[in-house]
């Protein structure tokens, strides 16, 4: 076998598949949390102060979490950008302040215990998934 047989992929190639990664991985956990609990019962149904009932939906879920995960990536490629450096920590960071700040919608619903647990362990498993697969490992 030939030198010229074996190609390394370049490093934008494996940055660029990791985050695809990445963001599939928030996506499918997410939509499997939700499955597991509709599975086992759960009533997705969230009542927001002064808003009628909603039902949460699987659609809703891959809407919402695609999205946050498309914003994380964002943001990264942007702090890469304009802080090379300090991207990686800066991000983290924010990763995991964004994280706990999406729990207070939670808090201010009328929903059953399950439908909470459920929904909050899908805006865990988006975090969980982008901060392992987004940032560049360290070297």
């Amino acid at each position: 076998m030939s030198a010229a047989a074996v190609t390394n992929p370049s490093p934008t190639t494996s940055s660029l598949r990791r985050r695809a990664l990445g963001v599939g991985a928030a996506v499918l956990a997410c939509v499997a949390i939700w499955s597991i609990g509709a599975l086992a019962g759960v009533d997705y149904t969230v009542e927001s102060p002064g808003q009628p009932a909603t039902d949460i939906g699987v659609g809703a879920i891959v809407m919402v979490s695609l999205g946050a995960a498309l914003l994380g990536w964002a943001t990264l490629a942007l702090l890469e950008r304009l802080a090379p450096r300090a991207a990686r920590p800066v991000w983290i960071s924010l990763a995991v302040v964004v994280t706990l700040l999406s729990f207070a919608p939670l808090l201010n619903v009328d929903a059953t215990g399950g439908a909470k647990l459920a929904l909050g362990a899908t805006h865990v498993a988006v975090a969980v998934a982008l901060i392992a697969l987004l940032p560049r490992p360290r070297r």
